[in-house]
């Protein structure tokens, strides 16, 4: 019995209907993949994003940070974050602040040289409030507590 094999067009119709936003970017940081899902996320379409740079939708607090890691990762081929799931804040189109949780992947040539990241991403906005919230919540209540 040997190794399955899942048809080309079986994994862009994953691509295609998967319910997280799946982007890819290239060495260059240049958007090349960017799913429907993606497109509802930040309301960018697939024609506006394709081409441009991931600062699309990275806040501007946090564009400096993000080249520096991008460009550390395409030289070094190595990343930290292969298995974490990150959380950061993002944008979309309108300028509408989110908060995001994504993992990346590595995608490398057949010779190993790194040409690309992938990003499978969700959001969690709500979750993100609810638990600020809690945290609110509960400094007021250990204020309370301690004043007594």
């Amino acid at each position: 019995m040997g190794t399955p094999w899942i048809e080309p067009e079986v994994l862009v119709n994953l691509v295609h209907v998967a319910g997280d936003a799946i982007v890819i970017a290239d060495s260059e940081e240049r958007i090349v993949l960017w799913n429907p899902s993606a497109e509802r996320l930040f309301g960018f379409t697939v024609i506006e994003a394709v081409g441009q740079s991931l600062a699309l939708i990275i806040t501007e607090r946090f564009r400096k940070q993000h080249w520096a890691g991008y460009r550390t990762v395409m030289q070094t081929g190595q990343t930290r974050y292969g298995t974490q799931v990150l959380r950061v804040p993002a944008q979309r189109k309108d300028g509408q602040r989110l908060s995001i949780a994504f993992t990346v992947a590595l995608l490398r040539a057949s010779d190993e040289h790194v040409q690309g990241i992938a990003a499978i991403i969700r959001d969690e906005t709500e979750r993100w409030q609810t638990e600020q919230a809690l945290r609110q919540r509960l400094a007021v209540f250990e204020g309370r507590s301690e004043s007594r």
